[in-house]
């Protein structure tokens, strides 16, 4: 049986989220809110080690990663820091995964500020981070947390964007080639006359 997140609580820590963690994050010379240290910290408290790839990926120093990719986290982290996920039973290895791939995805989509300060956005982050942990949000079964996560998901909804306009290219292809082929018949069925 799954272990239940109190998605309440935590989309109420995001809108209490603390101005620091909104700091620019250290890029090069730049900046001042060092994310790599933050975000270990935080999985230091679940015995978790930051990876070296995430370490190099968070310390700001890949042009790769963009600072909204840098800010949110932070924000994470400051999420994940809330006590109410320390009784919690989940994998404790899905917290790599979380920063490595939910993260980058998530930054994609929009600024850190609208994952603060719009709700559908805000809740998209506090329901993809339990569900990436292999949690439910309380009071919810895997079936009503998986519908709810793919109706505010923004990452989502560009999964099936592009896989609609990938097989709309490949009916377009098809058609395409049926068409070149009949014409081809019609050319050999006359040359035949």
């Amino acid at each position: 049986m799954r272990t239940h997140a109190a998605l309440d609580v935590l989309l109420r820590r995001l809108i209490d989220t603390p101005p620091d963690f909104l700091d620019p994050p250290r890029r090069g010379r730049e900046g001042q809110l060092q994310v790599a240290a933050v975000v270990n910290d935080v999985l230091a408290l679940y015995g978790v080690g930051l990876s070296a790839t995430l370490q190099a990926s968070l310390s700001g120093q890949l042009a790769a990663v963009s600072a909204n990719q840098l800010s949110l986290a932070a924000v994470l982290a400051w999420l994940l820091a809330d006590e109410g996920w320390q009784g919690l039973d989940f994998p404790r290895e899905h917290l790599l995964t979380l920063f490595a791939d939910a993260l980058p995805a998530l930054a994609a989509e929009a600024t850190v500020n609208r994952y603060l300060h719009d709700p559908d956005r805000r809740e998209e982050l506090v329901r993809t981070a339990i569900a990436r942990l292999d949690l439910l949000p309380a009071g919810e079964t895997a079936a009503q947390a998986a519908d709810r996560l793919a109706s505010v998901s923004s990452v989502e909804r560009r999964r099936l964007l592009e896989a609609s306009r990938a097989a709309e290219a490949r009916a377009r292809a098809i058609r395409e080639a049926l068409a070149r082929k009949a014409a081809e018949e019609s050319a050999d069925k006359w040359t035949r006359e």
